[in-house]
């Protein structure tokens, strides 16, 4: 009888190992195709009913807290230009129905992160990506801060995904859809304007946080904040949504300090950077303190 002595691989524990990777990475891109084919299947198998949405995105807008952060203002070419606001496109996208979108961070590395900011229309398999570059460095008076803390971090990635967001949603929603929403909130802000005491005093409030004070806000519309109209303070409300949303900065509303003309966008974003989150199911009733 013939013993036979095996001669081990001493390669074997190292091929074990990338074998192992190999099926981990393997078995999470197949996972991920799955989730995708299933989401795809399901929206297919029970497609949106565009009347019934179309009352959804209404009805969300007669709700007073969402009319009102749903628009802002920004001022371009010597005239205002208005538009759905981040939290508006977030409702509509959740209301119109089988919209895949979200941010998601692909790499992060010499002091930048590369972001991307996507919108799915799952049923008619329309879509909008957007990649962009978020270097870890905050602007303000003082000067440019890098930025070190991974919640920093965090909350500049998702200030400045919330805008790319914005625009890939309002990309695969119709035009006409987009336009009858941004209508019913400006019927609803309307219908709740609050002149009181209480109202303007909150409205004066808010606007403190970005170095507006009462008198500009005076001189803007040329009269004492107690006689403030009705058209002047929704757009009050709108240039308020635009700088919480870092879409324009206070001088270009009213007529700042040449100190304080030194802050630019970064230093907005830097005071609104926590209304912001990064998730498909951001809550869309926000409150604006207004």
């Amino acid at each position: 009888m013939t013993n036979q002595t095996a001669v081990s691989n001493p390669f074997s524990t190292q091929s074990g190992k990338q074998h192992d990777s190999g099926g981990m990475v393997e078995t999470k891109s197949q996972r991920e195709a799955t989730e995708v084919q299933a989401m795809v299947v399901m929206a297919k198998q029970f497609p949106r009913d565009q009347l019934l949405a179309m009352d959804r995105i209404l009805n969300a807008c007669t709700r007073r807290t969402l009319a009102e952060g749903a628009v802002y203002s920004y001022p371009r070419g010597g005239q205002n230009v208005e538009g759905p606001s981040i939290r508006l496109a977030e409702v509509l996208a959740q209301n119109w129905g089988n919209i895949d979108f979200g941010i998601r961070e692909i790499s992060q590395s010499n002091g930048e992160s590369t972001v991307e900011a996507y919108a799915w229309d799952l049923e008619t398999n329309t879509r909008q990506v957007k990649v962009f570059q978020v270097p870890h460095t905050r602007f303000s008076r003082q000067g440019a801060k890098k930025l070190t803390d991974p919640r920093d971090i965090y909350e500049l990635v998702a200030n400045n995904g919330a805008r790319r967001l914005r625009a890939c949603i309002l990309g695969v929603i119709p035009g006409d859809v987009v336009e009858k929403a941004v209508e019913q909130c400006g019927v609803t802000l309307a219908a709740n304007v609050d002149l009181t005491e209480d109202g303007i005093k909150k409205m004066v409030e808010v606007f403190r946080q970005f170095g507006v004070d009462v008198e500009m806000i005076q001189n803007r519309y040329q009269c004492r904040i107690e006689a403030i109209r009705p058209a002047q303070f929704l757009e009050l409300r709108k240039i308020y949504t635009s700088l919480k949303d870092g879409m324009s900065k206070p001088s270009d509303w009213f007529a700042v300090p040449e100190q304080s003309q030194k802050s630019n966008l970064n230093d907005v974003i830097d005071g609104s950077s926590q209304d912001v989150q990064p998730s498909k199911t951001t809550d869309d009733t926000d409150d604006v303190p207004m």
